[in-house]
């Protein structure tokens, strides 16, 4: 029976959220190291394409593949803490839900891929773009709301599982990626309109019906076997 003494599934999402904040502004390891990558890949990308900007489904394309592989950095690093300080030894011990541990990882990695956007996205008009993302921008964000829900979704199940092994490094790529698959087809899909210069500014409701239902899947999924995957 679970102590009546123990605090809410809410609670301690909240108490495991904040302690990964704090951690992070203390260390300012995972976010900084995203924001740089991302950074990085668009002057690379700056220089490199034989034209002055890019727009439509080639600017979403770009977008979408250095936000993913900068959000591999943040996942890979999501329960290092744990694993090395004992972190798990103490949760399962402790009389708390343990889908209170998800929930406070993803509302993490949620945080920090939003904060990543913030500064890569604007760097992105800047360097790449070329229409103005004014009036493009509530679709934009729209359609990264719904692809962060799946990284930080997905990406939590696979550090869980990656960060019990050796190689959690080239682990957590080999499973996340292909499950990812399928959300960042839509994401880049559903931006591509958006950024094109004479599109509507509003991504098309197929895919933030696939994104949506994608991410409402995997929600429940890493609900119901994020337990089993703290035992093992």
């Amino acid at each position: 029976m679970r102590d009546q003494r123990a605090p809410g599934s809410w609670q301690t999402a909240v108490t495991v959220l904040r302690k990964d904040l704090l951690l992070e502004l203390r260390g300012l390891e995972t976010v900084p190291a995203m924001v740089l990558f991302a950074l990085v890949t668009f002057v690379i990308f700056h220089f490199g394409f034989a034209r002055d900007t890019i727009d439509g489904q080639l600017a979403a394309g770009v977008l979408t593949v250095t936000l993913l592989f900068a959000s591999m950095l943040g996942i890979n690093r999501l329960f290092v803490a744990e694993r090395e300080q004992g972190g798990f030894d103490a949760f399962l011990l402790a009389p708390v839900d343990r889908s209170a541990l998800l929930v406070a990882k993803a509302l993490a990695l949620f945080l920090f891929l939003v904060v990543l956007e913030v500064i890569a996205v604007p760097a992105f008009g800047l360097l790449l773009l070329g229409p103005p993302l004014g009036p493009r921008l509530p679709g934009l964000i729209a359609m990264l709301a719904l692809g962060d829900v799946a990284l930080a979704v997905i990406g939590t199940l696979v550090s869980a599982i990656a960060v019990h092994t050796r190689a959690r490094d080239l682990i957590g790529p080999i499973i996340g990626l292909p499950l990812l698959l399928p959300a960042l087809i839509a994401l880049a899909r559903g931006v591509g309109p958006v950024l094109a210069p004479h599109g509507s500014g509003s991504p098309p409701g197929k895919w933030v019906a696939i994104l949506a239902l994608y991410d409402v899947v995997f929600a429940l999924l890493a609900y119901a076997v994020f337990d089993f995957l703290l035992e093992d």
